[in-house]
């Protein structure tokens, strides 16, 4: 029922979406793990920047094959292959994590011109929720008018974020992503997760 805590997400399809922003990776496959271990059956997505471009903190080979090992099946990497899973209802929710300021940018503006933004815009075709683990330097800055729109805009929930160096970044804001199960169990009861600003 609305406004009550699920207990677990035992059997919830969940689209599980990454975009580049590689230095939070390491958290996004811990959160994917928790999703899986609560029963959840994962859908795995890769923007075309997370899939192929490999950094310091993996290669794209290494990074599609952790998701697909957690997920148990194989990671969609292409437009094609993301556009059918609003069609074959596939997912009862999106979670983009990480989403990074160019993701959220074109999900604002309604463009699909990646895998991540189809899958997204493919779900939201169902009227079914979305949750956004935004991970940005210009969170405050470039992409606040983003945010800003899409926390208004229906069947849009943001994993509670923070600033993750006000002094050295001080336009910079990370979702909270040990956060993200319990984002997703108040987005499907059509609540966001409050308090949405965290003070670390």
């Amino acid at each position: 029922m609305k406004g009550e805590q699920r207990m677990s997400l035992d059997g919830i399809r969940i689209g599980f979406c990454m975009t580049g922003s590689f230095c939070t990776f390491e958290k996004a496959f811990a959160a994917a793990e928790r999703l899986v271990q609560q029963g959840a059956k994962l859908v795995p997505i890769m923007s075309f920047n997370a899939a192929s471009i490999s950094t310091r903190f993996g290669t794209a080979e290494e990074n599609i094959k952790r998701l697909e090992t957690i997920a148990g099946r194989k990671v969609i990497c292409t437009i094609e292959e993301a556009e059918p899973i609003g069609p074959k209802k596939m997912c009862d929710i999106m979670v983009v994590a990480p989403c990074t300021s160019n993701t959220a940018a074109k999900l604002a503006l309604g463009l699909t011109d990646t895998p991540a933004t189809m899958a997204v815009k493919s779900h939201l075709r169902n009227a079914r929720p979305v949750v956004i683990a935004i991970s940005t330097n210009d969170a405050l800055a470039g992409c606040a008018k983003n945010i800003g729109y899409l926390q208004n805009l229906r069947n849009y929930y943001f994993v509670p974020y923070a600033q993750d160096n006000c002094e050295k970044k001080p336009n910079s804001i990370v979702a909270e992503f040990e956060l993200i199960p319990e984002t997703i169990q108040s987005a499907l009861d059509g609540i966001q997760l409050q308090p949405i600003i965290r003070v670390k």
